[in-house]
């Protein structure tokens, strides 16, 4: 009977505590299997940016997949001066970009052509025919995302490239072209990005650049110094349903990954943490830090630990 009681007490003390610290909690089970999901290739913990670059320093032309899971593909992709894509859309699913050195002209159908370089985030959504080409005298390099087995076609006036074990057949077509809705703009720029945030009384902030049904990206941006401590017990959150990803635009991010060393993660880097992997990144430094933040869900699910309860009232029963 008195386990009974003692039981009771602390759980009604817990979701009065959860309440009033928020009132849109709930308390749910959740999944957590036993074992962490690991990373299977092309996945890491961390990807440096500077590994990648030293890994094809004798190349102008490379590509390396950094996410390729169930729900996103993300690719790194470097392309020697002059180097130009062919007219190609997606059927069904956006593209999107973040320009990492170099310049790229961004021809998209509907827009004026216009060249995006360091810090430009570009997108194209589907069944809007585009073609990019690197000008300049150095190699463009680019962070490109689209959703999982997104498949490419070509106009008819194009000559598409040789796809091993696929022919290339005409079809038709009836859909309209994507259109840019819901806050979703053929570009921004970084730049403008973080100093409408440093305009703010904290100077931090979020804006979301990707709002699609099958994808998001939240540029997030801050100073370590305007954060709380953390507590030792705090491992963040995690997704039951999807993993999440972030390339780091500015200064440096701290992670805590569940099952991993804690890592402090440079500009161009990638960090991923696979679904039911706790997580918590933090901005670190001296700042401004930013990270964008990516997953396959318009309004994620973010499932955290229930906090701790004061015991000792309970404890005297």
């Amino acid at each position: 009977m008195k386990t009974t009681s003692v039981f009771a007490i602390s759980f009604l003390t817990l979701v009065s505590q959860l309440i009033g610290q928020d009132n849109n909690s709930s308390l749910a089970w959740a999944p957590k299997p036993k074992i962490l999901p690991g990373y299977l290739a092309p996945h890491r913990p961390h990807t440096r940016l500077a590994d990648l670059r030293a890994k094809h320093k004798s190349a102008q032309d490379w590509q390396e997949v950094v996410v390729d899971d169930d729900h996103l593909n993300t690719v790194y992709i470097s392309s020697a001066p002059g180097t130009r894509t062919p007219k190609r859309f997606h059927p069904d699913t956006r593209e999107w970009w973040v320009v990492w050195d170099g310049q790229i002209r961004f021809s998209i159908d509907g827009q004026q052509p216009f060249v995006a370089s360091k810090g430009w985030m570009v997108q194209v959504p589907y069944r809007t025919p585009y073609t990019m080409e690197t000008v300049g005298d150095k190699p463009s390099l680019r962070f490109q995302v689209n959703i999982a087995h997104a498949q490419t076609l070509y106009p008819r006036d194009e000559k598409p490239p040789a796809m091993p074990g696929f022919d290339w057949q005409l079809i038709r077509l009836p859909q309209r072209p994507g259109v840019y809705d819901r806050g979703n703009k053929p570009f921004i720029v970084f730049d403008e990005i973080a100093a409408n945030f440093e305009k703010q009384p904290k100077k931090s902030g979020q804006y979301r650049f990707i709002n699609d049904d099958r994808a998001v990206s939240n540029i997030i941006y801050g100073y370590e110094k305007e954060l709380p401590p953390v507590k030792p017990a705090d491992r963040g959150h995690y997704h039951a349903e999807c993993a999440e990803f972030w390339i780091i635009l500015a200064g440096q991010i701290s992670y805590k990954l569940e099952g991993q060393a804690p890592i402090i993660a440079d500009a161009g880097d990638v960090v991923y943490a696979p679904r039911f992997t706790y997580h918590l990144p933090r901005f670190y430094g001296q700042g401004p830090s930013c990270r964008l933040a990516i997953n396959g869900y318009p309004e994620i699910g973010h499932l955290f630990d229930v906090l701790p309860v004061e015991t000792s009232r309970v404890d005297k029963q």
